[in-house]
């Protein structure tokens, strides 16, 4: 049976290469996304690497968006077999200089498009008798680095959604997966907002540096889903920094706040 996907922020970045690594497994793929030129262009590479692509605006903050998308997916295709909950934004500042407006934004996007995305196709799973929800989340919402307050709540609370759901929804053949990757290429930045002179390239250097790419990524997603795993953390450093945390964690905190005093100084912050 071909499967069905459906993919927020799907035009860019690790949606686009999501939707082309299921493209080129054969599936059929929805991108969701605010951009209707890049979503088009996506929808077309679909197509050309061997998929079936169809490109639906959709905007996160809006639940009338989610629900339009299931009804033209059960329309076209019959239902979805994978949400991808991907689409996100960035912020960095500390708690004094992040306004409460950029909070209220990222908390919108972040933690309640997820809710949105799982609130409007959690019914269409359970009449299927089935489906597996893929919640993008961060490293930041396990590790919790300064300056980064915004982004690492928003960031936890997908994880702390996700979490609770897998055992929510279970009974129903509903699978979840939680996505924890750390820097890796992408245009995460385009939209970031701070105060903090100079984060935008910071940050950029960090996810050039980085050896894992949104193809990496991409394929340990459709790994995830396959194999009906939770985590999918395939950076292998943070991913020992994260063993470390739960299992020793003073000295996780004393390394933390060695490299907290470096980030810190770097971006141009307070000292820790």
């Amino acid at each position: 049976m071909t499967t069905r996907v459906f993919i927020t922020g799907g035009a860019s970045g690790l949606g686009r290469a999501l939707a082309l690594t299921y493209a080129r497994q054969g599936a059929r793929v929805c991108i969701g996304d605010i951009n209707p030129e890049q979503g088009l262009s996506v929808e077309q590479e679909i197509n050309q690497n061997g998929g079936e692509g169809l490109f639906v605006e959709c905007d996160v903050r809006r639940l009338p968006d989610f629900d339009k998308a299931r009804e033209t997916l059960v329309s076209k295709w019959g239902g979805v077999d994978v949400v991808v909950n991907n689409a996100g934004v960035a912020s960095a500042g500390s708690i004094e200089d992040t306004t409460l407006g950029d909070w209220e934004w990222i908390l919108d996007i972040n933690v309640l498009g997820v809710v949105r995305g799982c609130k409007a196709f959690t019914p269409l799973f359970r009449e299927q008798g089935g489906g597996a929800f893929v919640n993008v989340a961060s490293m930041a919402g396990l590790m919790l680095a300064p300056l980064m307050d915004s982004y690492n709540v928003s960031k936890a609370g997908v994880i702390a959604l996700s979490e609770t759901l897998s055992q929510e929804l279970r009974g129903g053949g509903i699978h979840v997966s939680c996505v924890c990757p750390a820097f890796f290429q992408t245009n995460l930045t385009s939209s970031m907002r701070s105060d903090i002179p100079g984060i935008q390239q910071n940050v950029n250097k960090l996810m050039k540096r980085s050896g894992v790419t949104a193809e990496d990524v991409a394929e340990a997603i459709v790994r995830s889903v396959d194999k009906r795993s939770f985590w999918v953390l395939p950076h292998a450093r943070e991913r020992r920094m994260w063993v470390l945390k739960r299992y020793l964690p003073k000295l996780f905190d004393w390394l933390m706040y060695q490299e907290s005093k470096r980030w810190m100084s770097k971006m141009g912050g307070k000292k820790a």
